[in-house]
């Protein structure tokens, strides 16, 4: 079982990208027992970032977190997007630019294979197209991001990419287990994990035999993830437990400004970080959500220190 944040973006307060603090955020999520990072991504703002932004972003946590996994002595994962265009040759330039910058895995969104939502003839040439323009080396993903569209992908997609043998990482956000089931039944022994977005379904899709969690809520309590793998590992029927109260804390991603919330409770946990982001108004923030963060979190370290 894995455990990947997906990475949000801190900013100064002129509104400009604050690297020095996503640089102490990398360490953090190492610190709290995370296995990897998904950069440059949904939670990352990136159809608010320029190519710059977003390349000079997953180059700095690229190389801080492989600073951590040198001198840690711990493998620390970070797969990567970026990609937004809807013109194919821009989306060749934005996914070789974003794997030079480095990264151990570049992530396709489905939905920029199918924008237009024409099916798996169209999604699967589109895909063929695109990978004769990438290293032939580069290890691939999928990642069906809720925006614009969430773009699901079918049985026939998953074979065709086992087919390639290119790729080794998806981020599912069907949220729905049995389709989960499925998917890990059609992926196994093919090498290619299946990391589960929805913290609700995380143990019961695991024990299916997905391979870990890929979500939002590692920007709140990642030692909750890291205690759940342990538990889960160990055979404990504490995980239960634990699963129920993050699956209860996952509720807060729907009806608050998330990631206006992630940056406050960041700032919570010690890292401070403007109230700013791209696609929210900062005044989102209000007293409602910071209560609601406050009190995640009191619970959050009340059960860090019993479990």
């Amino acid at each position: 079982m894995e455990n990947f944040t997906t990475m949000i973006t801190p900013y100064l307060s002129n509104g400009e990208v604050d690297y020095d603090t996503a640089i102490k955020y990398v360490d953090w999520y190492y610190e709290n027992g995370l296995d990897g990072i998904f950069a440059v991504c949904q939670s990352s703002e990136i159809f608010y970032l320029s190519l710059e932004e977003r390349v000079k972003l997953n180059s700095i946590v690229y190389k801080r977190a492989k600073e951590l996994e040198k001198n840690g002595g711990r493998k620390f994962t970070v797969v990567s997007s970026g990609h937004v265009s809807d013109d194919f040759d821009n989306q060749v330039k934005e996914l070789n630019a974003v794997y030079e910058s480095g990264t151990d895995a570049l992530i396709l969104i489905t939905n920029r294979l199918d924008i237009n939502n024409e099916g798996d003839d169209v999604f699967i040439k589109n895909a063929e197209k695109l990978l004769a323009k990438l290293p032939a080396d580069a290890k691939l993903g999928l990642y069906e991001c809720p925006h614009p569209y969430k773009r699901l992908v079918t049985p026939r997609i998953l074979e065709w990419c086992k087919q390639t043998g290119r790729f080794t990482y998806m981020k599912d956000t069907c949220c729905d287990v049995k389709t989960m089931k499925e998917r890990c039944e059609l992926l196994k022994g093919s090498g290619f994990k299946l990391l589960n977005a929805n913290c609700q379904t995380l143990l019961k899709s695991v024990q299916n035999g997905a391979d870990g969690y890929c979500g939002i809520m590692c920007n709140f309590h990642p030692a909750l993830y890291t205690k759940l793998k342990e538990l889960y590992l160990k055979g404990d029927k504490k995980a239960e437990f634990l699963q129920s109260c993050i699956g209860t804390f996952g509720f807060t991603e729907v009806g608050l400004c998330y990631p206006l919330t992630a940056k406050y409770s960041m700032t919570l946990s010690g890292i401070k970080t403007e109230n700013y982001a791209r696609n929210r108004k900062s005044e989102e923030l209000n007293d409602y959500n910071k209560f609601c963060v406050e009190e995640m979190k009191y619970a959050t370290d009340y059960l860090e220190k019993i479990l």
